[in-house]
């Protein structure tokens, strides 16, 4: 026992004049003969020390020994060893060789918790990064690795929070907001989805994939006023943006204004003109206008709607040319030649709406 607690005043010393891993492994490999022979001992075997200072050495070994399987092996000695010199009366430990074993066997979980992260093994890097994370909750990287393993293997209360505890440690990384957001939305928690968003904006002013989530969700739970005056103020800043005019165009179309749906699915279409969606809510819009057309009592309606019907059906031959398998776009269709009459095209679209 009094060389193997001279190894660790040796070791001590050894961090101290920072001296090289070889020369450190020499005085680890001389204190655990030692502790060796103690184990052996009916008297010293049962010293709480004796296992201590096993795990203090082993645990320090692991993480200096750069041979993959000789440091595991060291690791798994000294989570051992620790249990062991915990479970003997109650040890007070006044050299704090269990904490600092405690503190070394959390570093080499952290690692292999890592190399099963990286080996897409999330159930077991969830394992060790978790508890890794508990004891160091303040580093977001590691609460980051662990969230992403706890959704990984469908723990997804657990992921949101150890999300969360990245979070609140002021990480900036859009991706997390959106992944939290995704698993509230998941939930049923819109509110707090909607929450976590607004957060990440906050931090990532007119970042595309949250604002666009952010939006999607506003039209989903029907906060129409809210996704309005947000697409209006980002189209400020984004002008070519196709998406913002698409969804301004729709907002405007829910609202009963055609026209004005119709002018932002072209702006839409000029940055892009095989913008399926646009292509299609413009026919709709036309075929709105043109119904409107029919109802006022000008002189020229019947012109007006016809021209309005024509604009129409361009606007979903074309959608329906880079799309055409989509269903309400051959329904259209077959709507809109069954007023012009043109019955052949009717039942060619008939036939084809069946066979989708």
């Amino acid at each position: 026992m009094l060389i193997a607690r001279n190894a660790v005043g040796k070791l001590q010393a050894s961090f101290a004049s920072k001296e090289d891993a070889k020369k450190q492994l020499g005085i680890i490999t001389e204190g655990l003969k030692a502790i060796e022979l103690a184990e052996k001992d009916n008297k010293t075997k049962n010293w709480p020390e004796t296992w201590a200072i096993k795990s203090y050495l082993t645990s320090y070994a692991s993480i200096i020994e750069t041979e993959k399987a000789a440091s595991f092996k060291y690791f798994d000695t000294a989570v051992v060893a620790i249990k062991k010199a915990n479970s003997l009366d109650k040890y007070e430990d006044p050299s704090g060789l269990i904490k600092a074993s405690e503190h070394n066997i959390l570093i080499k979980k952290q690692e292999r918790g890592n190399l099963s992260y990286f080996d897409n093994d999330f159930k077991e890097a969830l394992e060790d990064l978790r508890e890794v994370s508990d004891k160091f909750p303040n580093d977001s990287t590691l609460a980051l690795n662990t969230a992403i393993c706890a959704q990984n293997v469908q723990q997804y209360d657990e992921s949101l929070k150890y999300f969360k505890r990245a979070k609140d440690d002021s990480i900036r990384n859009p991706a997390v907001f959106q992944k939290m957001a995704q698993l509230y939305s998941a939930k049923g928690d819109n509110e707090s989805a909607i929450k976590v968003l607004e957060d990440g904006l906050a931090l990532n002013a007119y970042n595309h994939t949250l604002t666009n989530d952010y939006i999607n969700l506003l039209l989903d739970t029907e906060n129409f006023d809210k996704a309005q005056g947000l697409i209006e103020n980002n189209l400020k800043v984004e002008k070519g943006n196709k998406l913002l005019f698409f969804l301004y165009g729709y907002l405007q179309q829910l609202g009963g204004n055609n026209s004005t749906a119709i002018l932002a699915y072209n702006k839409a279409l000029t940055t892009d003109q095989n913008y399926f969606d646009a292509l299609y809510q413009m026919g709709l819009a036309y075929v709105n206008t043109a119904n409107d057309a029919l109802k006022k009592p000008e002189a020229d309606k019947i012109s007006q709607y016809n021209s309005l019907i024509n604009r129409a059906q361009f606007a979903l031959l074309r959608a329906n040319e880079i799309n055409p398998n989509d269903k309400p776009t051959v329904q259209l269709l077959i709507e809109i030649y069954t007023r012009k009459k043109e019955q052949d095209k009717v039942q060619d679209l008939q036939r084809r709406l069946r066979e989708l």
